[in-house]
């Protein structure tokens, strides 16, 4: 982590359609690309001891989570025919029924592309230092435990 730059996958607040509409738009242009894989993370209401969540108050450890990707990102190029990746988390608040993780893999076939959408929801939720706080209707907040 000595000083290097690496990608920003963190968005403030809600990961909005428009972006993700925006984002694949922008790979009509690359027509060696012949499948996408896209997974969108949402907010739950779930109810727990009688209240219902509605919100999720995300904060992580930036630059540890950014190298993480980092390192993640190297290995599913490695290991998958890709020809694009992007992640991109909320940090701050989303309510209840908006998206939160945007996760959007491209390759000439569509196995490739599939394998590494689902690897990497899994290794983001397994190895990223991001925490999440449900915010209740009666104003209580606990910690989220990833599931």
């Amino acid at each position: 982590m000595s000083g290097h730059q690496f990608k920003n996958i963190f968005k403030e607040g809600t990961i909005s359609p428009t972006f993700i509409a925006d984002s694949i738009s922008k790979h009509q242009s690359k027509t060696n690309i012949g499948a996408h894989s896209i997974f969108l993370g949402q907010v739950r209401q779930d109810e727990i001891d009688g209240n219902q969540v509605q919100a999720i108050e995300y904060t992580t450890y930036q630059e540890l989570a950014l190298a993480k990707m980092h390192e993640i990102r190297e290995e599913m190029f490695q290991k998958y025919s890709l020809t694009c990746l992007h992640v991109y988390h909320s940090l701050g608040k989303v309510n209840a029924g908006e998206i939160c993780l945007f996760i959007f893999t491209s390759s000439v076939r569509r196995k490739a592309a599939m394998a590494a959408c689902e690897e990497l929801v899994e290794r983001i939720k397994a190895e990223l230092p991001i925490w999440g706080k449900e915010i209740f209707d009666n104003e209580t907040i606990q910690w989220k435990e990833n599931s």
